[in-house]
């Protein structure tokens, strides 16, 4: 990636804070950080550590308390109604769990239909060529269209989840977990997927995860939270190599080992 891609980050996070319980308990506390175009950061911290939290701030599904959120300079912290709708198709969330993000009584071909529909992305004769193209993408093939979720594997809902993230062709994609309940031959086949839309597309990536071998692999940068507060941030193989903060040498030292 050039220097000069960097110059205008596709999202940029200023002194973001959001307060929970009658108690005032920070949720996050004055977080800033940036993501380039085609660039991957991953976010991992202990559980309570504002990981869910940020990606909800990002997503608009909650609300900051102080802060922006500058997607491509603009602050979408300040959309709402339709200007806010507008805007979603430009970034897209993963959720670890899809089939909880997914109504169970819609067809695959419904639930991609859906973002399509919405946001008048193609014209309704358009629809089922538009879908087609996603699943083959996905790895899928149009087979798949009449299934329901839990007709679907782990890893298939997941590529449908992927799919369904991928039709508005956003700039940005939250990815919250997104293969921590797959087991390990699929999950290198949605990060190898994921990789491959990246280098087509140049969507930027946050990525959400607590399993560090993967965020070594799949992200270019990292950063750590702890408390609601970011204590660590660095090209992941700096920060893994030599941890400053100990939140982040708790979370290395965590990792299993098999001693004999």
């Amino acid at each position: 990636m050039t220097e000069t891609s960097r110059v205008l980050p596709v999202l940029e996070v200023k002194n973001l804070a959001r307060r929970f319980g009658d108690r005032g308990a920070a949720g996050l506390k004055d977080v800033t950080f940036t993501i380039a175009r085609g660039e991957t950061l991953a976010v991992v911290g202990a559980s309570g550590s504002g990981k869910t939290t940020l990606a909800r701030l990002i997503m608009r599904l909650a609300n900051p308390e102080a802060g922006s959120i500058q997607l491509h300079g603009r602050d979408i912290t300040r959309l709402h109604g339709e200007a806010l709708r507008r805007m979603r198709p430009q970034f897209q969330m993963v959720f670890q769990d899809a089939l909880a993000a997914f109504n169970p009584r819609a067809s695959v071909r419904r639930i991609l239909e859906d973002p399509l529909r919405i946001h008048g992305l193609a014209e309704p004769k358009d629809f089922d060529a538009s879908i087609d193209a996603i699943l083959e993408r996905v790895g899928l093939g149009t087979g798949f269209k009449q299934r329901l979720p839990l007709e679907l594997s782990g890893g298939q809902r997941q590529r449908v989840a992927i799919a369904r993230a991928i039709l508005t062709k956003p700039d940005l994609i939250v990815l919250d977990e997104p293969v921590s309940a797959l087991d390990v031959l699929v999950r290198a086949q949605i990060l190898n997927l994921l990789l491959d839309l990246q280098d087509e597309t140049g969507v930027a990536y946050l990525f959400i995860s607590h399993d560090l071998a993967v965020v070594r692999a799949f992200a270019d940068r990292m950063i750590v939270m702890d408390e609601g507060r970011i204590v660590e941030n660095g090209t992941t193989e700096g920060v893994l190599a030599a941890p400053q903060a100990e939140a982040t040498r708790v979370l290395i030292d965590a990792v299993p080992r098999l001693i004999r």
